[in-house]
């Protein structure tokens, strides 16, 4: 696999969808218009996102994704547009947590993580993206929260409350 480009040019409230799947054009867009609705009770709020939508990450692997995204240290979340999500009626993002690596935190806390580490990951509706990226920014809520609740849904995906 080639070297994956680095992600640049991300304003820091704009949610990052990685498309690594380029198998249906229309479902794609279909992504790209979901998550570019205003959100939030009324829709009050701009939808920002940045999309990196370049052939290159075709294929690229959740793990290799979140290799070439952890850089960015104003990125808490980012969300795979992958197969799973170009097959799906609803097409689910895949979001990846990005955990913070503080090396002034207290060493009980890292005994916790090892102990029962966090969620790594969970499906989302384009619609809820904002929601998640905007909290797991202002540290309003954890990434275990999201996860919890994409769970609770029989299907396994967040939904826009």
């Amino acid at each position: 696999m080639s070297v994956l480009p680095e992600v640049v040019g991300r304003d820091e409230f704009a949610a990052l969808i990685i498309r690594t799947n380029y198998d249906d054009e229309a479902a794609w867009r279909a992504v790209v218009a979901e998550a570019s609705r205003p959100w939030g009770t009324d829709g009050e709020f701009e939808a920002l996102v940045h999309l990196v939508d370049d052939p290159t990450w075709a294929g690229v692997t959740p793990d290799a994704v979140l290799a070439a995204v952890r850089r960015d240290e104003e990125l808490s979340v980012v969300f795979v547009a992958d197969g799973a999500t170009m097959q799906s009626a609803h097409h689910a993002l895949l979001a990846l947590n990005l955990p913070i690596e503080d090396e002034d935190l207290d060493p009980m806390y890292y005994q916790e993580l090892i102990d029962s580490p966090p969620a790594r990951e969970f499906r989302t509706t384009p619609a809820a993206v904002h929601d998640v990226h905007a909290n797991l920014s202002l540290a309003n809520l954890d990434f275990e929260d999201y996860a919890e609740a994409a769970l609770a849904d029989p299907e396994g995906v967040l939904r826009p409350v």
